[in-house]
């Protein structure tokens, strides 16, 4: 018998045999394994950024608009700067948290606990309209910018923490898809809490020339219509945005407590945490990594589109498609449809592949988009194509986010020394998407302006209607097609993903053995 196998033998024996090194087998397994209540007080946790980011995308923009009575340029450099803000704390905040020490409840669950009080505080804040003129602006931005830093300390310690519930790659990413469907459940929330509290109290249009010709023409109707028409005053819809904003806040407590309860974070391996490295070499080496820079870059278009289309759909709605008073019950159709479709792409991607979801769930969005800007106005219509449309917006949902694990695993199997990274990896995906989403606010916002958007106008240009047509169908279109072409080149395939998981089991089986033998010497002393 060879020497290397009868040690093997040994060792396997004594982890059998061995009292201490039995507890540490199922200790191990124990730890692996995740409940079904521990996913779902896990995906919990996601659905506050969802929630809060879905009222800001969708709603914020018409809010500084026709509520805050915001001149469109001050409107544009708000949401830009408050999201380009945004994305640069997302690094900063990731580097300080690969820094964080261990502490009795974790080191991401701090930076979650910490965090809540005060951004639901600055959340709050952007929904109420200051009692003075000239300072708006800086209260908007400052709350605003705020409130994404908060959000940052709380989202990216969460999103790393899908690396410290198991270190098993199934279970990630049943925690995963577990956590995409309640964060699509959370868009859904966000959209009818902000969308159905809001639409009660829609904020009165102003009729521009053109409208006071139609009004004179058709007069006997006019009269008819002012007659039966509640007085919905703005200060009306200044209320709904606050009650539908303290809501959010009550919800956004309450899941950041039940993910505090409900998840117990693991404490990394045996194995060394890497040197503390610089801000700057945290970005060499994470952008270093091939696989990790092709799937941030394909995905960076992609987003862009999404958001593109998120953040000026409720507009064309109103604007465009003439549905002011039901473009928030088209945003639900949206995410109800989002919601019941994350199911389907989970089973598409584990039996197909995720390269292969990818294709086909972001692609299968783009005869929508045409679509929406072919058809006349015609709200039947709308709510069908809307519909169609949430089952790719559901793909965008879940892709991204199951796929960065496998980026994580493909570093640790090239880098088995280097560790302990695992927030900056999140941190700098979320700061290209959230820069991305900046630029493309700030961008449509300021070309709106150009093409002479009239706040609280009841009609709006030709040359808005068709700058709002390029932002939610020709530009989007544009974005995924680069995207996926980007993704193309993607290395990370199946048969590289399984062989990167039994390396890594091989890697944690080897540490299991040696903390036994470390055990068994120690009993034996």
């Amino acid at each position: 018998m060879a020497k290397g196998e009868g040690a093997e033998q040994y060792s396997n024996a004594s982890l059998l045999n061995k009292p201490d090194g039995i507890k540490l087998a199922k200790k191990r397994d124990n730890r692996n394994g995740l409940s079904v209540c521990n996913k779902i007080c896990y995906a919990i946790g996601g659905a506050p950024y969802q929630i809060t980011g879905c009222a800001l995308g969708f709603f914020l923009q018409i809010y500084l608009l026709d509520v805050a009575q915001l001149d469109p340029f001050y409107a544009s450099i708000i949401l830009f700067v408050g999201r380009a803000w945004d994305a640069v704390t997302d690094p900063t905040v990731g580097f300080l948290v690969s820094r964080s020490p261990w502490t009795r409840i974790g080191r991401m669950m701090p930076w979650i606990l910490l965090s809540t009080p005060l951004a639901v505080l600055s959340y709050f804040l952007i929904w109420y309209v200051p009692p003075f003129e000239n300072g708006k602006v800086v209260w908007y931005l400052f709350f605003y910018c705020l409130f994404q830093s908060l959000q940052t300390c709380f989202h990216v310690p969460y999103s790393a923490l899908t690396m410290f519930i198991s270190s098993e790659q199934k279970e990630r990413d049943s925690a995963t898809a577990y956590r995409m469907t309640v964060e699509v459940l959370g868009t859904l929330l966000g959209t009818a809490i902000q969308g159905q509290i809001v639409g009660m109290a829609n904020a009165p249009c102003l009729p521009g020339p053109g409208d006071i010709v139609a009004n004179l023409s058709n007069s006997s109707m006019s009269v008819g219509l002012n007659a039966s028409e509640p007085a919905i005053s703005l200060e009306h819809t200044r209320t709904a945005y606050m009650i539908a904003s303290g809501v959010i806040c009550l919800i956004y407590i309450l899941c950041a407590v039940v993910l505090f309860f409900g998840v117990r974070e693991q404490k990394e391996s045996c194995r060394l945490r890497s040197e503390p490295m610089s801000f700057f070499q945290g970005i060499k080496l994470v952008m270093g990594h091939g696989p990790y820079t092709k799937l941030v870059m394909g995905f960076l278009f992609t987003s862009l589109a999404f958001m593109l289309l998120e953040g000026n759909f409720a507009l064309f709605c109103s604007s465009t498609l003439g549905f002011r008073n039901d473009f928030q019950n088209i945003l639900l159709v949206i995410m109800l449809s989002a919601t019941l479709a994350i199911p389907f792409w989970q089973w598409f991607l584990t039996r197909f592949g995720k390269n292969t979801a990818v294709y086909t769930g972001t692609s299968s969005v783009v005869p929508f988009m045409i679509l929406v800007v072919c058809i006349k106005s015609n709200l039947i219509v709308t709510y069908i194509v809307s519909f169609f449309a949430g089952v790719g917006v559901a793909a965008a949902f879940l892709l991204p986010w199951s796929m960065l694990p496998d980026v994580v695993d493909d570093f640790q199997v090239q880098n088995p020394e280097s560790t302990g990274h695992e927030a900056l990896f999140y941190s700098f995906y979320v700061f290209f998407t959230k820069f991305a989403s900046g630029v493309s606010l700030g961008i449509s916002t300021l070309s709106l302006d150009f093409a002479g958007y009239i706040s609280r106008g009841c009609s709006q240009p030709e040359e808005v209607h068709l700058t709002l047509k390029v932002l939610v169908s020709a530009a989007p279109v544009a974005l995924i097609i680069i995207g996926l072409c980007i993704l193309y080149s993607y290395p990370i395939n199946e048969e590289r993903r399984q062989g990167n998981r039994k390396l890594l089991q091989e890697q944690r089986d080897n540490e299991v053995d040696s903390e036994t033998d470390s055990t068994e010497l120690a009993n034996t002393v």
